[in-house]
């Protein structure tokens, strides 16, 4: 696992941590989805999520003992390697927006999901739950949340596809505050090569 740079991610302390993995995209990749979904957010109300923000899921797991932290950052290498991807960065193009009336959010979900995505997520979702971490069973169903609170319903529109690329995973901190949940990048793990 790599940390990321200076300020990146909040002090660590001695209660639980909300924690995830994900793919944490580059902020070129960000702007480039937050442009393409703008005009369509705007009109179905709700609280857009900040573009610093814009991330897909993978496997997340709740609260985290701080105590067991250090064993959750040795998993991730393990997860990946048993994913046995192929030796190119993971790409996914996104492509269509939908809102979940369930939690009403707006999600853009990617056109084809390529096989290596899901299988990336199961690996990591298998290794935590065999460690005895718990992470969420639900199937996983890739997508990025754009906005919250959204009330309007909606059909499914297609977007200006945007590709996203990736060569490392992401472990996230959840934080609520007062504006909304907050993620920072903890450490990140390569899907190749590491």
């Amino acid at each position: 696992m790599t940390r990321p740079g200076p300020g990146a991610h909040p002090p660590a302390h001695a209660g639980p941590h909300r924690l995830f993995f994900a793919l944490w995209p580059d902020a070129p990749a960000r702007a480039r989805l937050e442009q393409a979904t703008q005009a369509v957010v705007q009109t179905r109300g709700g609280r857009p999520v900040p573009a610093e923000q814009l991330h897909l899921t993978l496997a997340f797991l709740g609260a985290v003992p701080a105590a067991r932290r250090a064993e959750l950052l040795a998993l991730a290498p393990v997860a990946v390697r048993a994913a046995a991807l192929a030796d190119a960065p993971l790409a996914l193009t996104l492509g269509q927006l939908e809102r979940w009336s369930g939690p009403q959010v707006l999600c853009v979900l990617p056109i084809h999901p390529p096989a290596a995505l899901g299988a990336l997520a199961r690996s990591l979702t298998r290794t935590l739950g065999a460690a005895g971490f718990t992470p969420d069973l639900k199937p996983f169903r890739p997508h990025v949340t754009v906005a919250r609170k959204v009330v309007r319903p909606s059909e499914t529109v297609p977007i200006a596809p945007v590709r996203w690329t990736f060569e490392r995973v992401a472990l996230i901190e959840s934080r609520t505050l007062e504006r909304g949940p907050v993620y920072s990048v903890v450490e990140t793990c390569p899907l190749y090569g590491g």
